[in-house]
């Protein structure tokens, strides 16, 4: 496989030099799926919300993922996991993104399938590789303190670790899982790592503001970093067949065997969440780690999280989102989102989110944007698959 060239890696603090070396043996891994339900009527099974620009930066979040992640590996050892479906927006999308890199699956799995399999190809491709997967629709700011925070992870990966970056949390928010902390961890080049004493679901409000208060907790952004097979073998320990399944679909991935052992195993595939299958179970074992993450970063988990960045975490404006938006507002505040040329008119409402495409509207608050996640549940079960 081809090495990227000097110029494909840009230098972190200090130049490249101040890397460990373990830097050379990263991939990254882009799991691009999921519909962002919260997200609904803008994002779709079709143009999901990593095909959108949620920020108004003129890219969509799976190229500003790709952007800060290829400078770190290379853009040669950048792997991309999508549904068939989304292939050719992908690659649309992100032009150096090579063939071999592009691994499509023919139904979702959750992340546990996806990061797997990029695993079990990668380790077969190349032993002893260390892959970091990130989910292609966050958005980071301060790419350079990101950056010391993945080469940290790196290291951590390299001695053995599953790690993930936790985020400083800046607010109570109910909308993230977390991490607590637990003792630190004496690994070179990796001055932030501690042990995670455990994973904690979404909580609710006065909990959230327990943790803030305490300084024991980060905000968990997903983002896994280890030796492809530490990781597998995690997985095994807890999902047995599903690693079995992954790596027969790695043993046939680069030959002509490819589709007919996928026709046949993916379907079989157990769907599970690689925080159940790996991240908590390690945590519990003594062998997942966090490394600080001091960046801003949110999951843009829903229209509050979008209105929010659009603010600049003001809360008073109105954000507005689309190329051909026409909004007139007096004395209101919030977020509109229009994919249509329809005159949009807002006079004395505050934390309103009014979302307008061409076939469904959606009007609610900023403080019941999480609930919109039900009417995409509700359309489900109604059949009313024709507006997803």
């Amino acid at each position: 496989m081809a090495e990227p060239t000097s110029d494909q890696r840009s230098p972190v603090w200090g130049g490249r030099g101040t890397e460990p070396a373990a830097v050379d043996r990263f991939y990254s891994v882009i799991p691009a799926g999921g519909i962002g339900s919260r997200l609904w009527p803008l994002s779709r099974a079709d143009a999901p919300k990593f095909l959108h620009d949620l920020t108004g930066s003129g890219q969509t979040l799976l190229k500003e993922t790709w952007d800060r992640l290829a400078p770190i590996s290379g853009d040669q050892r950048v792997m991309v996991v999508t549904g068939r479906a989304h292939r050719a927006a992908v690659e649309e999308q992100l032009p150096l993104l090579q063939d071999h890199n592009v691994v499509l699956e023919s139904e979702p799995k959750d992340s546990s399938a996806a990061i797997g399999l990029a695993a079990a190809i990668l380790e077969r491709r190349e032993p002893g590789v260390i892959i970091g997967s990130f989910a292609a629709d966050h958005v980071i700011g301060d790419i350079r303190r990101f950056r010391r925070a993945i080469v940290e992870a790196i290291a951590v990966a390299d001695a053995g670790y599953i790690a993930t970056v936790g985020i400083l949390p800046t607010e109570p928010s109910i909308g993230f899982g977390y991490i607590k902390r637990g003792t630190p961890l004496a690994v070179p080049g990796a001055p932030s790592a501690l042990l995670v004493e455990r994973f904690v679901e979404k909580p609710d409000l006065e909990t959230a503001r327990g943790y803030l208060d305490s300084d024991d907790y980060f905000w968990n952004a997903s983002m896994f970093i280890a030796r492809a097979d530490v990781l597998l073998a995690e997985m095994a320990k807890t999902e047995p067949e599903l690693v079995a399944g992954l790596q027969r679909l790695a043993e046939a991935w680069d030959t002509d065997d490819r589709g007919a052992v996928v026709d046949r195993v993916w379907p079989s595939l157990k769907k599970v969440a690689i925080d159940y299958s790996v991240a908590e179970p390690a945590a519990k074992a003594g062998r997942l780690a966090v490394v600080q993450g001091d960046f801003p970063w949110d999951d843009v988990g829903d229209f509050a999280s979008i209105a929010k960045l659009q603010s600049g975490g003001r809360g008073s404006d109105l954000a507005i989102l689309g190329a051909h938006a026409r909004v007139l507002a007096d004395s209101s505040s919030g977020i509109v989102v229009s994919d249509s040329a329809r005159l949009i008119t807002l006079i004395g409402v505050e934390d309103i989110v009014v979302v307008d495409t061409a076939d469904a509207l959606l009007v609610t608050t900023s403080a019941h944007a999480q609930r919109v996640k039900s009417v995409v549940d509700a359309l489900k079960l109604s059949g009313r698959t024709d507006v997803l």
